[in-house]
């Protein structure tokens, strides 16, 4: 195996696992599940069918991935994130994969503790989704969104760092301009 998984994991045949990952404790990836390289699946992680996850990514412990869910690459899930697949479930009234609605987190995005992701939305990148957020739309690339129901407070660096209004960072002083969508490095 190219890959590291806890004697406790459960990897359904057919799952591909990239070069350099590690599966923690009580982690389940089914079996049509894509994981690139070098990412970390913390403790209690469920990875859904068809679910595709870049390399580099982090998901922390108690974080569900279901079908319809794409994380890109360098995505960071905090602690008890969440991500939906159906607007209108119902026990009775199972719709199918079909019916699931996806969701793209792209390049860099990152997901705060115990946040929740509605599905049909697109995270852009870079974009840092606080603690406990609800996420109901579709987040500009770089965003920092916060609350219930999440809205855009301000901007981040692609460190992490909230940016000022003058666009530049000032822990690591990336530079940026501002776009008509979010805001682009200069």
């Amino acid at each position: 195996m190219s890959f590291w998984a806890h004697s406790t994991a459960v990897i359904d045949d057919g799952a591909t696992i990239g070069k350099g990952t590690h599966i923690w404790h009580f982690t389940h990836v089914e079996g049509t599940a894509v994981i690139g390289e070098s990412c970390s699946l913390g403790q209690n992680v469920y990875i859904g069918a068809h679910v595709r996850i870049g390399s580099h990514c982090k998901l922390q412990n108690n974080v569900s991935l279901y079908d319809g869910v794409t994380l890109e690459e360098g995505v960071f899930c905090g602690p008890s994130c969440v991500f939906t697949n159906d607007l209108t479930p119902r026990a009775r009234f199972p719709k199918g994969r079909e019916h699931f609605v996806s969701t793209l987190v792209q390049d860099g995005a990152s997901i705060g503790a115990n946040a929740t992701v509605i599905c049909g939305h697109t995270i852009g990148r870079c974009a840092m989704i606080g603690a406990g957020a609800v996420v109901t739309t579709d987040v500009s690339d770089y965003a920092l969104m916060l609350g219930v129901p999440a809205k855009q407070v301000g901007f981040v660096c692609e460190c992490g760092a909230r940016l000022p209004v003058e666009l530049r960072c000032s822990e690591c002083e990336r530079e940026y301009v501002g776009a008509r969508i979010g805001i682009c490095p200069v």
